[in-house]
């Protein structure tokens, strides 16, 4: 029982760090302002072999899951991997469903009697599903939401490179190039990275609008896609797309200001009327309690 509970409290351990700590093993070219004379570079290094050194024993155990997945369970898992940026494997997925399973179970098997154990075990095992689900569905949500915040500027910055003088290539180059790295600005450098290398401009950016499923994104694909099969201008296509793309989100804000009072509703019944009435109506009582005019008229 405690070699269980040792291997269960470094298990959970390893998931902790491996969570929070997710971007060193897989970097992404990011603009940073360097912090020099803070910390030595040798602190840094040491620091970093140790955390990459614990990685790999987590991704050795991941291969181990490697015969459990199939093809069309590897595929989903990457496309959702893939859009949440999270940089993991489905093997290293799975190995953190495993990894809460255990947690659960072993609390399960220390806490709850054995009268409520098979309920418990039912329990540890949806935790263990649902709970790395609901973890990378909020990521995906979060990059989503990034990704339609930035996309009108992205799309601003394209029409404005084309109207320069520069073709649609040239300006997604340049774009890339300049702009502060985000998500969006990753996706296009693969699209651009992808085109480079022979994938035709149409099925590179069918690609990037499948993968999101977003209906900016979706429409920014289509018409460029149209454009290059007419033989339109791309610079018209791309300022008419702008314009669209800001009403959406002008219409966007306007929606969630209206749901706002819906939304305050709950916390204005159940948190501030109460305080209010406790406010208004504790001195009343309090007098009524120790001063009451009742008495006068029964004569008490």
């Amino acid at each position: 029982m405690l070699v269980t509970a040792l291997f269960l409290f470094v298990a959970v351990g390893m998931l902790v760090v491996f969570g929070f700590s997710m971007h060193i093993l897989t970097p992404r070219p990011t603009l940073k302002v360097h912090d020099f004379g803070v910390i030595s570079s040798a602190q840094a290094q040491k620091k970093a072999s140790r955390q990459v050194t614990i990685f790999s024993i987590f991704r050795w155990l991941a291969i181990l899951n490697k015969p459990l997945i199939s093809q069309e369970m590897r595929r989903q898992m990457m496309r959702g991997i893939a859009v949440s940026f999270t940089g993991i494997s489905p093997e290293e997925f799975l190995l953190i469903k495993e990894l809460v399973c255990a947690f659960f179970v072993f609390v399960t098997l220390t806490f709850i009697g054995k009268e409520m154990l098979p309920m418990g075990i039912v329990f540890s095992v949806a935790a263990a599903y649902y709970l790395p689900e609901f973890w990378l569905r909020s990521k995906i949500a979060a990059v989503k939401e990034s990704v339609i915040k930035q996309l009108p500027d992205t799309v601003d910055l394209l029409g404005l490179c084309v109207n320069a003088g520069l073709d649609f290539m040239m300006a997604l180059k340049w774009v890339v190039e300049k702009s502060n790295q985000s998500h969006l600005i990753s996706e296009m450098n693969n699209v651009l990275q992808e085109i480079n290398v022979g994938k035709p401009r149409r099925d590179a950016l069918r690609d990037l609008a499948k993968r999101y499923e977003i209906p900016d994104l979706s429409t920014f694909s289509r018409t460029l896609i149209q454009a290059d099969k007419m033989g339109t201008s791309v610079s018209e296509a791309l300022n008419i797309l702008s314009e669209d793309m800001r009403i959406a989100r002008y219409r966007r804000g306007e929606a969630m200001a209206l749901k706002a009072p819906l939304k305050m509703l709950l916390p204005l019944l159940f948190c501030i009327f109460p305080v209010v009435g406790i406010l208004v109506g504790a001195p009343i009582f309090l007098d009524f309690m120790y001063n009451n005019p009742l008495k006068n008229l029964t004569g008490g």
